[in-house]
C-alpha cells in the first residue's frame, strides 16, 4: 500500500517505540516552471485533501469508539486512515517544495518518492479515552511550525525558482516540520500509540547502519535547527498578531453606539 505497511529497517525508534517515519529522497534539481506554478497546480489536490480530511474526521470518531472496546483500530479503519494520511503527506511534501513530482490522485502509489510507514499496534484504552487532551501540546507545536513555515515559505519559493533546487538546510528543516505534522496526525487518528517527537530531527545513525532515505534518519545540522526555531517563533508571532488584531477589532466595534443618538430639544 501507499502508506508503506510492510516492515522495513528503521533507524527511527526510541527505546523500542516505533514512530512513523517519513521517507523523502535527497534534494535534487527541480523544474523552475513547476516550482513557479506549484501552489496553483496543487489546487485540485488541496480540494481532494479537504474532502478526504472530512471523511477521515468521521471515520476517526468511529475508530475512537472501536478502539475503546477493542484496544486497537479495526483493520479497515486503520487502512483507510493510513491511506488518507499518506495522501495528505504526499501533497504537503509537494506544496512545501520537498519534491518536484506531482502527487497522483490515488492511494496506491508505491513508486512515489514520498512514503510513510505505519504499523498496526495495540492501543492503550486510557490513552485513547483522553486522546483529545493528550494531543494538545503536540497540536500547538505542529500548528506553530506550520504557520511559521508558511509565513516565510514565499522566500523558499523564490530561492527554489532561482536556484532550481531547495538548499539543504531548508530541505532538512522543512522535512522536520512535515514529518512532525504527519506524526501528530497519526497520533490523533490513533494510527500509532507513540507520542510525536522529532521536530528537531534525530540522532545520527550508528556508522554500521545505512540510512534508508535522506530523511530516515533525519539529522538536522545547526542551520536547519535554527530554521526550525525560526518557524516556531514566526508561528507564535503570527498567532499573537492575529489575536491582537482580532481583539482590537472587537474593541472598535464594542465602542460604537448601538443605534442613532437622539438629542433632546
Amino acid at each position: 500500500m501507499s502508506a508503506g505497511w510492510e516492515p522495513r529497517p528503521t533507524a527511527d525508534t526510541d527505546e523500542g517505540e516505533f514512530r512513523p517515519p517519513l521517507d523523502v529522497p535527497a534534494p535534487g534539481r527541480q523544474r523552475r516552471w513547476t516550482v513557479f506554478l506549484r501552489w496553483l497546480l496543487l489546487i485540485p489536490q488541496f480540494v481532494v485533501v479537504i474532502v478526504l480530511s472530512i471523511a477521515a474526521f468521521f471515520v476517526t470518531i468511529v475508530g475512537w469508539f472501536a478502539a475503546l472496546v477493542l484496544g486497537r483500530l479495526p483493520d479497515p479503519i486503520h487502512s483507510f486512515l493510513g491511506d488518507v494520511l499518506a495522501y495528505q503527506t504526499r501533497v504537503t511534501a509537494s506544496s512545501t517544495l520537498l519534491v518536484d513530482r506531482y502527487p497522483p490522485f490515488a492511494f496506491d502509489v508505491p513508486d512515489y518518492p514520498v512514503r510513510i510507514e505505519l504499523r498496526q499496534t495495540p492501543l492503550n484504552r486510557l490513552a485513547v479515552l483522553f486522546r483529545i487532551i493528550l494531543m494538545i501540546p503536540a497540536a500547538i507545536v505542529s500548528g506553530l511550525a506550520q504557520s511559521g513555515w508558511f509565513a516565510i515559505g514565499w522566500v523558499f519559493w523564490i530561492i527554489t525558482v532561482v536556484l532550481g533546487r531547495l538548499p539543504e538546510p531548508v530541505f532538512a528543516a522543512t522535512a522536520a516540520v512535515v514529518r512532525y505534522r504527519m506524526r501528530f496526525s497519526a497520533y490523533a487518528m490513533m494510527l500509532t500509540p507513540v507520542y510525536p517527537k522529532g521536530v528537531f530531527g534525530d540522532e545520527p545513525a550508528p556508522a554500521a547502519q545505512q540510512p534508508v532515505s535522506a530523511t530516515r534518519p533525519l539529522v538536522l545540522g545547526t542551520p536547519a535547527k535554527v530554521l526550525v526555531w525560526v518557524f516556531l517563533i514566526l508561528g507564535l508571532a503570527s498567532q499573537i498578531t492575529n489575536g491582537t488584531v482580532t481583539s482590537g477589532d472587537d474593541d472598535y466595534y464594542d465602542d460604537r453606539p448601538a443605534g442613532p443618538v437622539r438629542v433632546a430639544s
